[in-house]
């Protein structure tokens, strides 16, 4: 496996945000994962990129243990990730930014670190935007902007969250021809995304997620046409 987390909780207080949650990914598969508001995916995102730590449980990351390693150790090891508003450094070009993955993200010099971006930018379609300012993008591409720094970090596995939000159906159809050509290098993916059918075109397998706790993964039809999924995620009676 490339990822697994082995029975991972984390409260804040009193409210318990992952509970007991186990999961695995294999290498090169693409995960969707899908869960109502308040069910605890952005926490597991922050446990995965090391944003916080859980109270208990293990995570392990290409064989090796990384439950103690905080989130520069983790994106150096390979986990990228993209979030779900995207905040670029507005002053700052395109390419510049995509440098800034490179560089801190990846740990590479400023000199080694240009080549990686350049192929960044070229992966998310904006090699031809990268001396405009960043600030200056529209949504889609401060979209693509997100994916960019992230794949500067050159990571084995990339962590979406909800990156198709507030993007027109055009827009999403753009993102996910996109994310596709990036499955096609190889890398994992985990995606939170509430639009289902984006998901339906890029992942293996969903897994659901409701109050913090794993209800169930699987192929994607199948999970879609589950009762209880249905009950829980859409509101849908069993």
């Amino acid at each position: 496996m490339l990822l697994s987390l082995s029975q991972v909780s984390k409260s804040y207080g009193s409210v318990k945000v992952t509970d007991d949650l186990s999961l695995a990914l294999a290498p090169g598969e693409a995960l969707g994962i899908i869960g109502p508001n308040g069910a605890g995916k952005t926490t597991l995102f922050n446990l995965i990129g090391g944003n916080v730590r859980p109270d208990a449980g293990t995570l392990a990351f290409a064989g090796r243990d990384i439950t103690g390693l905080d989130a520069a150790a983790r994106c150096r090891g390979g986990i990228g990730r993209s979030y779900q508003i995207p905040h670029p450094f507005a002053g700052m070009t395109v390419f510049e930014n995509v440098l800034v993955g490179a560089t801190f993200g990846a740990g590479h010099g400023e000199k080694a670190g240009r080549p990686v971006a350049v192929r960044a930018l070229g992966q998310t379609g904006l090699l031809a935007k990268a001396n405009r300012l960043a600030g200056s993008l529209p949504l889609l591409d401060r979209k693509r902007l997100e994916l960019a720094r992230a794949l500067a970090t050159e990571p084995t596995l990339l962590l979406l969250d909800e990156i198709a939000g507030g993007l027109t159906e055009h827009e999403v159809r753009e993102l996910i021809d996109c994310i596709q050509d990036i499955r096609a290098e190889g890398i994992a993916l985990i995606w939170i995304e509430h639009i289902v059918h984006a998901l339906l075109a890029v992942v293996d397998r969903i897994a659901v997620i409701n109050v913090g706790r794993l209800l169930t993964t699987g192929e994607p039809a199948q999970v879609m046409a589950s009762p209880e999924v249905r009950a829980v995620y859409m509101g849908l009676p069993q």
